[in-house]
């Protein structure tokens, strides 16, 4: 009996694998068949600061404009990832069947945080810079083989990212109202991994990037949240869906 079941499942395994082996794979929409293509992506965006602080950034911050010392001392200095959003659009050109060059521009709505910890506790406060950026990325990708309906691939390049809008202004003129300032524009390097997945009448492709900012995204001033860092750098993490 046990012997008869082995032969049912073995019979059954061999079945359907000659069954898979006679599916053909998806088309994938065609988009595949040319050597330009186009296509959309949405994204989840997660970004924070790596910052690097000035040699006293602890002491206290002296104002001069009423003479007298306006913090207590700094513990800490910190940014936490906040979470945002991103679309895009995608213009991709095949070199050869393994190597493609890609154009994605993307709008991305994604805050960026920095949090200040004091002696005195009630004096911990988190700034918040809300800019709402166009990204112009360039980047090269290369593709495995494909087998069946799926290809893994990795991809790297470098992007300019500008804010658009002047920004919002500082709401007021006292010191402990003031905002940390970022340049509009600058450049990143990316790297990334995904997979194309395709289907009948599409090509779906997760993928995820991580970058990092050339320079220092930080606009100097003599306040109490700017002038204990030395650098800022924006690292971002992006998980994206591309649709072609």
């Amino acid at each position: 009996m046990i012997k008869t079941g082995c032969l049912v499942i073995t019979f059954l395994f061999l079945c359907s694998n000659l069954l898979l082996a006679q599916v053909p794979p998806a088309w994938g929409g065609g988009a595949d068949q040319n050597d330009l293509n186009f296509g959309f992506a949405f994204g989840y965006v997660s970004s924070n600061f790596k910052i690097t602080k000035k040699p006293d950034w602890r002491k206290p911050f002296f104002d001069k404009g009423t003479n007298k010392y306006i913090t207590d001392s700094l513990n800490s200095i910190s940014s936490a990832p906040v979470p945002g959003f991103s679309i895009g659009f995608i213009t991709r050109y095949r070199l050869t069947e393994h190597f493609e060059a890609r154009f994605t521009p993307a709008l991305v709505f994604a805050d960026r945080s920095i949090s200040y910890t004091y002696a005195t506790a009630s004096e911990d406060v988190t700034k918040q810079i809300q800019p709402t950026t166009v990204e112009i990325p360039l980047s090269l990708k290369l593709r495995s083989d494909r087998l069946g309906n799926f290809r893994a691939y990795i991809l790297g390049g470098v992007k300019y990212t500008e804010a658009i809008g002047k920004g919002a202004p500082d709401p007021s003129t006292d010191p402990l109202q003031k905002l940390v300032k970022n340049t509009s524009g600058f450049g990143s390097y990316e790297a990334g991994l995904g997979c194309d997945i395709y289907f009948e009448f599409f090509k779906l492709s997760p993928e995820i990037k991580i970058s990092n900012s050339f320079g220092n995204v930080l606009i100097p001033e003599n306040q109490p949240f700017s002038a204990p860092i030395s650098k800022l750098s924006l690292h971002t993490i992006v998980f994206s869906l591309c649709f072609e």
